[in-house]
């Protein structure tokens, strides 16, 4: 489903910052020593007689010299880049990437930045997967400019734009100098060969620089921290950055590749093809509306309270709060259903309360996660510490699984200051659940884009629930015709008799009309 705004559906069009903060080493990048002996024994490879300090200032000369590279006051790149959309990719592994060409200032001196992207997003309508956005940020928050003027920035916009001022390659080794808390962290290897690590806390995080024995520059930067982005739902994230692909610029020697890792998944490299610095600056470039840019820092990012302003009685009994997210109260005979666990367990928390409020002393007998993308998952975890049954299709299980083990230290949630063992229910097959006139089936789709999705059916309503299939682009016209044919073909195969259809996204629309727009993309 495209994350854009489309009926309230929330979308960073653009991709994560450039130069971010990176996190733990995944597994495969620390192989041992050749001897056997432990890098610790060692002591600092290349920097065995050095302080931290005096390791960071040779790290610094590698690079070309702390004078010159302080001598950088801004920086204008041209970039390109990919990203893996790991969180809502169809099928998972290998992922769907979007792509994106980035025009970029960065203003050291006064802590401003000015990104021009123009990206390319494979999961968009027809003639809509080539989006251009401007973004400005300063110390006061950042802003997107529209037609209709400024509009705030997201939370994730704002932690990138505070990473590539202080931890893009020309600064994070000065950042790390000024810090007064640096000091060595255990050395390691990484890719074969031995590095000394430094390590600092930065905006109240562990900050470790790997800086190779050999040539004294940086390689990699790693840190274990929250996102405000899609992964804000894995919690603790080890995120890891690669520098490479070295080249010599006026003096300088720097890194124009990076790759990032986060939990061990390659997830977006990013390559400079063009750069200069300290050219004249356009003051008017950087302008933006203070209020505006006030209001980005004030976002509650993904963790929203419910909300049951937006209600629908689909039947008697059957509940339906629309919002970014659809969620569906489901009344039978010996208790309640809740139909999705979205956004974060903040939400999930206020959904089930509203549950107990709407059907006193009426249990949760589960709640029904249809789809694996992460936004749409995020609150199994609230589910899980309250005890909650949870039904999963067989194919998300060892995901949602990885998700409920994921820690949360470092933003505790319930699950993490009281764990419980969770309560699966798996869906392989048609599984009915409940009796009466609200009793629902869940049926796997199996598509080729709706592989990991159930749907829910009220056989006695003629009600279908499609999971994330069903959105329209138009008055007329759906987005992505391809997941509401593969739900008319699974409908067909259970011999379903539907009278109208609803979704994650879209509140309830007759089957005929659906069936309409489906035929009119087909034939």
């Amino acid at each position: 489903m495209d994350r854009r705004e489309r009926g309230g559906v929330e979308f960073p069009l653009v991709l994560a910052g450039l130069f971010t903060v990176a996190v733990a080493l995944p597994a495969h990048a620390t192989p041992a020593p050749a001897d056997g002996t432990p890098v610790a024994a060692k002591g600092q490879p290349g920097c065995d007689t050095q302080d931290a300090r005096s390791c960071t200032e040779l790290a610094l000369a590698a690079m070309g010299g702390r004078e010159r590279l302080a001598g950088i006051t801004h920086a204008h790149y041209q970039l390109t880049s990919h990203v893996a959309l790991t969180e809502q990719s169809y099928r998972q592994q290998p992922f769907i990437t979007a792509y994106e060409r980035d025009d970029l200032t960065l203003d050291f001196t006064n802590g401003r930045l000015l990104r021009v992207a123009h990206v390319t997003w494979p999961e968009s309508d027809p003639h809509q997967s080539e989006i251009t956005q401007t973004l400005v940020g300063g110390p006061d928050g950042g802003v997107y400019r529209t037609e209709k003027g400024d509009a705030p920035c997201s939370l994730s916009d704002l932690d990138s734009n505070a990473d590539a001022l202080a931890l893009g390659p020309e600064r994070l080794l000065l950042t790390a100098l000024a810090a007064p808390d640096l000091h060595f962290a255990k050395a390691q290897w990484l890719r074969s060969t031995p590095h000394s690590v430094v390590e600092f806390t930065w905006h109240g995080t562990s900050i470790r620089v790997l800086i190779n024995a050999n040539n004294h520059l940086p390689d990699a930067m790693e840190s274990t921290r929250n996102f405000h982005d899609f992964w804000f739902a894995w919690g603790d994230v080890r995120q890891l950055v690669y520098f490479d692909n070295w080249h010599l610029f006026h003096g300088l020697v720097l890194p124009t590749n990076q790759v990032e890792f986060r939990n061990d998944v390659p997830w977006q490299s990013t390559q400079i093809t063009d750069a200069s610095f300290n050219d004249p600056l356009d003051d008017k470039s950087f302008s933006m509306d203070a209020k505006i840019a006030a209001k980005s820092g004030q976002s509650k990012g993904w963790e929203r309270p419910f909300s049951d302003k937006a209600r629908t009685e689909l039947a008697p009994g059957i509940e339906l709060f629309q919002g970014s997210w659809n969620t569906t109260l489901i009344k039978q005979d010996d208790g309640v259903l809740v139909l999705e666990a979205p956004i974060s367990p903040m939400f999930a928390q206020g959904l089930f309360a509203k549950a107990h409020d709407e059907y006193p002393g009426q249990p949760i007998r589960g709640v029904l996660t249809t789809s694996d993308s992460w936004p749409h998952a995020a609150g199994v975890r609230q589910a899980v510490a309250e005890g909650l049954p949870v039904y999963a299709l067989d194919l998300n299980r060892p995901l949602l699984e990885r998700m409920v083990a994921a820690p949360h230290h470092l933003r505790p949630d319930l699950l993490d200051t009281q764990p419980k063992d969770a309560h699966w229910n798996t869906v392989s097959g048609a599984l009915a659940l409940g009796q009466g006139a609200n009793r629902v089936v869940l049926y796997p789709l199996r598509g080729a884009s709706t592989e990991r999705q159930y749907m829910v059916y009220f056989p006695q309503r003629h009600l279908l629930y499609a999971s994330d299939t069903l959105a329209l682009s138009g008055k007329d016209t759906l987005y992505d015709p391809q997941l509401m044919h593969e739900v008319v073909q699974a409908v067909e195969r259970e011999h379903l008799a539907v009278d109208t259809v609803y979704s994650m996204h879209q509140g309830p629309l007759a089957w005929a009309e659906v069936i309409k727009m489906v035929n009119a993309s087909v034939y």
